[in-house]
C-alpha cells in the first residue's frame, strides 16, 4: 500500500513563467500562476500530470554529463518522430547536450534554464 501520492514535480529556475512557457509549448496544457506570487508557476498538461516551476534567484543549472555531479533527475518526454519533435524543440530554445548517435531511440537535451531532458520514440 503507497504512503503517499505523487502531486507534482517541481522545477528549479530562474524564471518560471518562461520555463513553463518553454514547456507548454513542448507539452501542451495551460500555464497557470497565482498574480500575486511570480515565483511559482503551474503547467497543468492535457493528461492529468502537472509541473511546477518555482524561482531559484541562485540557480545553477546541472551540468550533463557530469561523472563528477549529479544531474538532479531529468524528464523523459515519450515522441512518435524523434526527428521532427527535435526540430521543434531547438527551435524553442532547447539546447542538445547528447544526440550524436541518430541509431538510439532517444536524445539528451537541456531546457531553456539548462535542466536536462530526454525525448524518447521508445
Amino acid at each position: 500500500m503507497a504512503l503517499a501520492k505523487l502531486g507534482v514535480v517541481v522545477l528549479d529556475c530562474p524564471d518560471p513563467r518562461a520555463l513553463a512557457g518553454f514547456y507548454a509549448q513542448v507539452l501542451g496544457g495551460s500555464v497557470e500562476e497565482d498574480p500575486g506570487d511570480s515565483s511559482w508557476v503551474d503547467l497543468k498538461v492535457p493528461d492529468g500530470q502537472a509541473l511546477a516551476f518555482q524561482q531559484a534567484p541562485d540557480f545553477v543549472p546541472p551540468r550533463w554529463p557530469a561523472p563528477d555531479g549529479s544531474q538532479q533527475f531529468h524528464l523523459d518526454l515519450v515522441v512518435e518522430d524523434l526527428d521532427a519533435v527535435e526540430k521543434e524543440v531547438l527551435g524553442l530554445g532547447a539546447k542538445p547536450l547528447d544526440t550524436e548517435d541518430r541509431s538510439r531511440t532517444w536524445r539528451v537535451y537541456a531546457d531553456p534554464a539548462g535542466h536536462p531532458f530526454c525525448l524518447c520514440a521508445c
